[in-house]
């Protein structure tokens, strides 16, 4: 079986999550080796904050491989181990703050050896930098909670290293600030670590996903055939996925169709939103007053065009489901009618926009009509009109 689009992203993010923890580990021990050398306070506390980070990053990617693991007693997925692993993750920036500010207050004050420092402060700095901003784009591409956490630890990482730099360079000029430093950088890692531990906790007690995507959402199924609104949604996030759960109305000629609309419409969100894991649309069957038919012509008020994809005009009819009474009439251009490639694919989405409840076409298995068809809309032979109106 190919893997899916979701396990295509887990693997991605496994492979980032490992390169950072032999990252975090180089810079800890370069920052340790430079610090202890040199006699830099600030050095060594930013030393202790890289040191944590390489378990932060390894409960990151333990996070992430248990994330793409399935188990029936988990129907939902384990996706939330990646919400604790940036639980963890901000848990142990937190106590690299703590640590690096105990040190700055009860540490022994000394001139650093700006020789070893300085070169050592510059390039953690700009590893620390680059791999973070990378690691944040990769997060947001891959949907994972946890390498966003990651990249922000190493962007409050190269912020901490920035301050010690800056430390390190006014020692020159007879300032001894190496104690002041490490104090700031405590701040800089206590506000990091908080702001994660905030959004994972969010995410452990099932916030629901933000609003802008909610909506989205709503306004994808109320543009589906056969739907006329959404009676109820709830949802919620799921270690960076996220779950919807709507109540639905349907007007559909029976329950079994209204059924078939559902289930394909569940099949329609998780393609159309990539970050969407589980999907459940619960029908409610609302017979409508009023029903949609769409007819191809060859030109307004012209005849039957006997091919769907190809027709040049269509006919939109707006009835009276019970009399079939014509309440309003309206031709539209057939925009993909001269499409070189794909024009079944192109019409049938095109029609499908236009939430239609019927379409006239003759008996044939185009893409456009097994579009049609799939979406729960009744295809009308030209021959079972009782009566025409082109």
């Amino acid at each position: 079986m190919l893997p899916t689009q979701s396990q295509k992203k887990l693997a991605a993010a496994r492979k980032q999550a490992a390169i950072s923890i032999f990252l975090n580990l180089f810079l800890a021990l370069g920052k340790g080796i430079a610090g202890i050398l040199s006699g830099s306070a600030a050095l060594l506390g930013d030393a202790i904050h890289s040191a944590t980070d390489v378990f932060a990053s390894t409960a990151v990617f333990v996070g992430i491989w248990v994330a793409g693991r399935e188990h029936p007693a988990f129907p939902y997925g384990l996706y939330k181990a990646e919400t604790v692993a940036a639980l963890i993750t901000s848990i142990a920036v937190i106590l690299a703050g703590y640590e690096i500010g105990r040190q700055a207050l009860f540490g022994v004050a000394g001139l650093p050896d700006i020789k070893i420092a300085l070169p050592v402060a510059t390039i953690s700095f700009v590893i620390a930098l680059g791999f973070g901003v990378f690691q944040l784009r990769s997060g947001r591409r891959l949907d994972s909670p946890a390498l966003i956490a990651d990249a922000r630890d190493y962007l409050a990482d190269s912020l901490s290293t920035a301050v010690v730099l800056l430390s390190l360079l006014v020692v020159p000029l007879g300032y001894n600030v190496d104690r002041l430093a490490a104090g700031i950088v405590s701040l800089f890692v206590f506000y990091a670590g908080g702001q994660l531990l905030v959004g994972a906790l969010k995410d452990l007690l099932d916030a629901s996903i933000d609003r802008e995507t909610e909506r989205e959402i709503i306004a994808f199924v109320e543009g589906y055939p056969r739907i006329i609104r959404v009676k109820k949604c709830f949802s919620r996030n799921a270690g960076g996925r996220f779950l919807v759960d709507m109540d639905v109305v349907l007007h559909t000629p029976s329950h079994k169709m209204a059924d078939q609309v559902a289930d394909r419409l569940e099949e329609e969100l998780l393609r159309q939103f990539p970050g969407l894991i589980l999907a459940r649309i619960r029908p409610h069957y609302a017979p409508g007053q009023l029903i949609r038919r769409v007819t191809p012509v060859e030109k307004p008020e012209g005849q039957l065009c006997p091919h769907l994809a190809s027709a040049p005009w269509f006919l939109v009819e707006t009835m009276v489901t019970e009399t079939r009474e014509v309440k309003r009439r309206q031709f539209i251009e057939n925009r993909y009618k001269d499409a070189k490639k794909r024009k079944g694919l192109l019409v049938g989405r095109w029609l499908l926009k236009l939430k239609p409840d019927e379409v006239v076409a003759k008996n044939e298995e185009s893409v456009a009509v097994i579009l049609l068809k799939e979406a729960g809309v009744d295809m009308v032979q030209p021959s079972s009109l009782i009566s025409t109106t082109i």
